[in-house]
């Protein structure tokens, strides 16, 4: 059987790419085909070194620093790779991976991390006034029927969450079986001693709404430090009051002792999943975050953390007062919350599910060839 995996583009190694990691684990012989690569000479050690095939938009101007500005023309490339001697597909999607080009007699696996947020979720984000609004809301009409019409060529979905399968449901009116990504747990340790401050590490998106927990906080005058960068710094900055704290991206050792030591991890994103949260609860950090979306799966409210109902300031300040007030949350339950989702447990289930769809295939094959 020949393997193909395909991404959608490898210029980092964040929650979706630790997938791909733990696939190429799963399937060593496979194949790794992405729209773009820029991966440092370190980087490349997650995807064992192995060669990548890329598409035309590597080699288009500015495309290492600006590539996702090339957004209208990936449904274009991502149908341009040639997987014709492949007998199993299986993509890794949050943009355009799944509407790859298979034939029937090749079985297409999609591991879902977000339907095309851009398309579906963001429109409002990107909406903006005079004709450049125009051609922003037609590449985006453009991009949502394409989206759903290559859903229709995936032969099973999974999905990394319920949150995600209910929305693969709602966008493609398919059905998806939910695998949890894997977190490396075994990274994080809880200090004996917490210190007296909160934590979030996010990139500065809007969706992220860091700006929210900046404003909470400058409000309340706890301690934050704020992890992160992107295009909102200047404005999220603008509102910081002293006892908020900025930090540029950290090292993964880095990240790992902020989260030992931080009073409570705070979050206001409606997040797919959330890695960062089961991170926290690995390293003994309860989990204040916004009860939407991927949170309330891997946190259980009043045992590992606390969920606050509206995505507003006002909101995730009595959640924080609630916390201040005296919640307590055992270290040992919180560890063993985010043992749920370790890289035995998802490489045992993905792995089976690829070895029982390949099997119902061949046997599906099998008597259609004899009849």
């Amino acid at each position: 059987m020949k393997i193909a995996i395909v991404h959608e583009w490898l210029v980092t190694r964040a929650g979706s790419e630790r997938v791909v990691e733990q696939m190429l684990d799963l399937f060593s012989a496979a194949d790794l085909f992405s729209l773009v690569k820029f991966l440092t000479p370190e980087q490349e050690q997650f995807i064992r070194h192995k060669p990548v095939t890329t598409s035309f938009l590597q080699h288009l101007p500015f495309a290492q620093k600006h590539f996702r500005q090339y957004l209208p023309l990936m449904p274009i490339a991502i149908e341009q790779f040639d997987l014709s001697p492949y007998d199993l597909i299986i993509s890794s999607n949050h943009a355009v991976a799944k509407g790859v080009v298979t034939r029937a007699d090749q079985l297409h696996i999609s591991y879902v991390h977000t339907p095309m947020r851009y398309a579906w979720d963001l429109q409002q984000d990107y909406a903006q006034r005079g004709m450049k609004g125009i051609l922003t809301t037609a590449i985006l009409h453009y991009l949502r029927l394409w989206d759903y019409a290559t859903a229709q060529r995936v032969d099973h979905f999974v999905a990394n969450s319920r949150f995600v399968a209910r929305r693969i449901q709602k966008t493609y009116g398919r059905s998806a079986t939910v695998i949890y990504p894997p977190v490396a747990i075994d990274r994080f340790r809880p200090a004996v001693q917490r210190d007296d401050f909160y934590l979030i590490m996010s990139r500065f998106v809007p969706y992220k709404r860091v700006d929210l927990v900046v404003e909470a906080f400058s409000r309340l005058g706890l301690p934050l430090v704020v992890i992160g960068a992107g295009g909102e710094a200047e404005k999220i900055r603008s509102i910081a009051q002293p006892n908020v704290q900025f930090l540029p991206p950290q090292s993964e050792e880095a990240i790992a002792s902020y989260l030992s030591h931080c009073k409570a991890f705070v979050y206001a994103a409606a997040e797919d999943f959330g890695i960062s949260l089961v991170e926290a609860q690995a390293a003994g950090a309860p989990v204040i975050a916004y009860g939407k979306g991927g949170a309330t799966e891997v946190v259980i409210p009043g045992k590992t953390g606390i969920l606050f109902p509206d995505q507003t300031v006002e909101s995730l300040m009595n959640a924080v007062q609630e916390f201040e007030a005296g919640a307590r949350f055992e270290p040992d339950l919180l560890r063993q919350n985010a043992d749920r989702f370790s890289i035995d447990r998802f490489q045992r289930e993905f792995g089976a599910f690829v070895e029982q769809k390949w099997t119902d295939f061949q046997r599906k094959d099998g008597i259609e060839l004899i009849a």
